[in-house]
């Protein structure tokens, strides 16, 4: 975009087309031209976002080059774009693990609001995934090949934590021997991330107000307002409505940070997952001895699903990687997880079995399965119950089915739980579950 600062006598309406063209996504390159050149206005224009400045009255080959200038840069970003894919490729939603319907929901929500530019709150205990979350949505939004730029709002000082997000001016206080960009700026066209939000001071609280309202920011010492164009995700452990009615925490700002909120459910409200995340965790391991991937024994993988894992995930993931460095093999053993785990050792089963849900199910269960998936499905298929015996809507037909499948199982196997949940491909917590809901 090539615009002339004042047009039809209208002053600075230059700079609105600016910065309405900074607000597109991709963002054009702007220069700007006027014949009433001044070093103010070209520090107006640049910090808005202009990529060069043009005194007039100029001559044309000063403006090719201007605008070659330009088209060199604009290729360089493109040539970026790959390195940008692989990043994005990293972030897609499959590498958040989870089947249960509580994540679920969360891939719904992601899906739903990834491709927007609204403000987003992301709730969940220390462990949960948090900054994960935060970067599907980005890498998977129109703001992909812009900076994701992420900063933990409790990790600083009240004082660093205003030049971090703003920037300063040189010589703003003692120390500030260069002026320095803040991430918003750095952010410019991507979207920033404030983790910890509620740890924020008040006297901050009310600059992201004002940075939310008006998309503008300004640098610590400085008197004049840089237009921005970021979307801003944040997250929180605590209780926000809390910390409001203590008086921690700007109700209003609460507001503009609260469009739409994303609740991530601790690990203890999903243990379903637990035998997801340790294969996911585990075939990302190679034990150096031997080159092999680790697996893990049936009691083993039972302790991981009985504890309630405080930390969530992260807590899960260290476990595993202390696991993997002390075992003496390539099999992770109840006696290899943290001392804090040993206590339920007397609630599962002894088994050295390796667990089958991290490696493929054997052929003898594979082949179990098949034979009882066709008993099954002649069972539904020859039923000569009447119509009012089986549940009319889908989700409760679905139900019955699961309900008659897991007999058919449990009747071939002898009873034999162990052998019935390897061979349904669910954990044995997960089959106890299933039946007493049954029995409900």
């Amino acid at each position: 975009v090539v615009s002339d600062l004042y047009l039809e006598k209208h002053r600075a309406l230059g700079l609105e087309i600016l910065q309405k063209a900074r607000a597109l996504n991709p963002p054009p390159v702007v220069i700007i031209i006027t014949a009433f050149g001044s070093i103010e206005s070209a520090v107006e224009a640049m910090k808005k976002g202009a990529y060069d400045f043009l005194e007039k009255p100029f001559k044309l080959e000063e403006l090719k080059i201007c605008i070659n200038r330009a088209l060199s840069y604009n290729q360089a970003v493109s040539e970026n774009i790959y390195l940008r894919k692989q990043l994005r490729q990293k972030y897609k939603f499959n590498q958040i693990i989870g089947s249960s319907r509580k994540m679920q929901d969360v891939f719904r929500m992601i899906e739903r609001v990834a491709d927007t530019d609204s403000t987003i709150l992301i709730r969940g205990e220390s462990g949960t995934g948090k900054e994960l979350v935060a970067k599907a949505i980005h890498f998977n939004s129109r703001r992909q090949f812009a900076p994701f730029v992420p900063i933990n709002c409790g990790a600083l000082p009240e004082h660093i934590l205003e030049s971090e997000l703003f920037g300063h001016k040189k010589g703003a206080f003692t120390g500030a021997i260069n002026d320095k960009k803040g991430l918003f700026e750095e952010a410019d066209g991507g979207t920033i991330f404030l983790d910890e939000i509620s740890s924020m001071p008040l006297a901050l609280q009310s600059r992201m107000l004002r940075v939310l309202q008006d998309h503008e920011i300004r640098r610590v010492g400085d008197n004049i307002s840089t237009f921005v164009n970021v979307r801003v995700l944040v997250a929180t452990n605590e209780n926000l409505e809390d910390k409001i009615q203590k008086g921690e925490f700007r109700e209003d700002l609460f507001y503009r940070l609260n469009v739409i909120s994303i609740n991530l459910p601790p690990l203890r409200e999903r243990s379903d997952d637990i035998p997801l995340l340790t294969a996911h965790f585990l075939q990302q391991r190679i034990n150096p001895r031997t080159g092999d991937h680790f697996a893990i024994t049936k009691q083993a993988m039972a302790t991981l699903e009985i504890h309630d894992w405080p930390g969530n995930i992260r807590e899960l993931e260290n476990a595993l990687e202390r696991a993997c460095t002390l075992c003496e093999g390539d099999v992770i053993e109840l006696s290899d997880l943290p001392s804090t785990l040993h206590k339920y050792k007397a609630q599962v089963t002894p088994s050295t079995e390796i667990d089958g849900k991290i490696h493929a199910p054997t052929p003898a269960a594979r082949s179990a399965q098949a034979d009882i998936g066709r008993q099954t499905t002649n069972s539904l298929s020859n039923s000569t119950q009447a119509p009012n015996h089986i549940p009319n809507s889908l989700k409760s037909f679905m139900r019955y089915q699961e309900t008659l499948y897991i007999k058919k199982v449990l009747a071939q196997t002898n009873g034999d739980k162990e052998r019935a949940a390897d061979i349904l491909g669910i954990s044995l917590a997960t089959l106890y579950r299933k039946m007493s809901e049954q029995d409900d």
